[in-house]
């Protein structure tokens, strides 16, 4: 068997490459020609995979990248893995799936089976994405090609993460389309999860991330709240969680990040007010979850003030870009929010990751383009007022940090543990 998977990136390339390793020949499909050209050179240009799974693929012929979408007709299985943003105004941008369905509908041969894995709101597969095909290819959806829709469940950083060991979740637009698409994925991954519709796969993927989005919003909020009270949320999640029953734990942080949990809730929003509902939880989650990147900077400003500074004129660096820990993956980083509403405030901004060199191009933080990470010298560290702890990367020495930083304002509780001296560290 043949497959395409368009988009190569944080989720087509680990799941075409699983593929690959169940025997299914692949072919990745991006219209980035210096991913493409890469992938066939052995080369990998995300953190967590390995250059050498790549290179072992392609030389075993069971995975080529290509820019060439007319290739689709050689397969008989489409996975889309698009980006699925939010344009200025907050609202979904399907563009990306709508311009992947042009490009493959005149190619796909009858019978063939499209999956779209791009995180949206429910009814995108079985009406946005089947208009462009059919009218694309001439062929209609669950009569003449099968279509599905399949959400993505990445967790980039995690090594207990593997991709077969993730259970799927497949919703077909007929039974039949079901069936296809179940048969596709229990090829390569152990555990097919099956459900009724595309429409309910879609809105299954908007529950697990909103889920998660409302209680990150919960223990922020529970965070500001505690620190009024001269309380660490930290010590009472740590506390809560070894309860065996009825809790499981989150984090605060300094505001949301990722592909996923800033940008899903809003889908399943936009869509309900199609429907005349109110989706008020939600939205107050969002809105706690986006003040906390003003809370933490009214943090470093508390901090500074009491050493007679103030932020303006002041050197701050935010250690951590990238959303997580130990990835290279900085899409939705609140550390973005944090360095503009610094240096709004006159601030002089620098920025340590060891994941991130420099910074790339992006659709919303494209001044900070080309800006170059500072190297890691323990006495460097000196010349900065404060340094503000956005990403809780372990390869970071936070001993040293603690050695020769004069303040530290951490977001993420890294300074755990580290002898620090009185008034060294705030909390945020």
């Amino acid at each position: 068997m043949k497959i395409a998977v368009v988009g190569l990136g944080y989720v087509g390339l680990p799941l075409s490459l699983q593929f690959a390793r169940a025997g299914v020949e692949v072919l990745g499909l991006d219209v980035d020609r210096v991913k493409t050209d890469a992938l066939n050179a052995g080369k990998s240009y995300i953190k967590h995979i390995e250059a050498a799974e790549i290179d072992e693929a392609v030389k075993k012929g069971v995975f080529k990248a290509s820019v060439d979408f007319s290739k689709v007709s050689e397969a008989q299985a489409v996975i889309i893995c698009v980006p699925t943003p939010l344009n200025k105004n907050r609202e979904p941008d399907i563009s990306y799936i709508v311009e992947t369905g042009k490009s493959i509908a005149p190619h796909l041969a009858k019978g063939s089976l499209v999956v779209l894995e791009s995180t949206t709101y429910p009814g995108t597969t079985d009406e946005d994405l089947r208009v462009v095909l059919e009218s694309g290819s001439g062929m209609k959806a669950g009569r003449d090609f099968h279509l599905a829709f399949s959400p993505e469940r990445e967790d980039p950083g995690n090594p207990d993460s593997k991709v077969a060991l993730i259970p799927k979740v497949v919703g077909g637009l007929t039974p039949e389309c079901l069936k296809k698409a179940s048969d596709l994925y229990s090829k390569a991954i152990q555990t097919i999860v099956p459900v009724s519709s595309c429409r309910a796969a879609e809105a299954t993927k908007l529950l697990e991330n909103t889920f998660r989005a409302i209680n990150i919003a919960l223990v922020n909020e529970l965070k500001v709240v505690y620190d009024a009270m001269g309380i660490d949320v930290w010590e009472v999640i740590k506390a809560a969680k070894t309860k065996p029953f009825g809790f499981m734990p989150f984090y605060p942080g300094p505001g949301l990040g990722g592909h996923c949990i800033p940008i899903d809730p809003f889908y399943l929003t936009w869509k309900a007010r199609e429907f005349e509902q109110h989706t008020r939880f939600i939205e107050l989650a969002g809105e706690i979850n986006t003040s906390m990147p003003n809370y933490v900077v009214g943090r470093v400003m508390e901090a500074l003030n009491l050493r007679r500074k103030s932020l303006n004129g002041s050197r701050v660096l935010v250690l951590g870009l990238a959303y997580k820990p130990d990835v290279d993956d900085d899409r939705e980083s609140p550390s973005y929010v944090l360095m503009d509403l610094l240096k709004k405030r006159g601030a002089e901004v620098c920025y340590y990751d060891p994941y991130i060199p420099v910074i790339r191009p992006s659709r919303e933080y494209s001044h900070w383009a080309g800006t170059k990470s500072i190297g890691w010298k323990g006495e460097s560290l000196r010349e900065f007022d404060v340094v503000l702890i956005s990403t809780r990367h372990t390869e970071v020495d936070y001993g040293e940090l603690a050695q020769y930083a004069d303040c530290i304002v951490d977001t993420r509780n890294a300074m755990e543990g580290i002898r620090t001296r009185p008034g060294q560290v705030w909390k945020a």
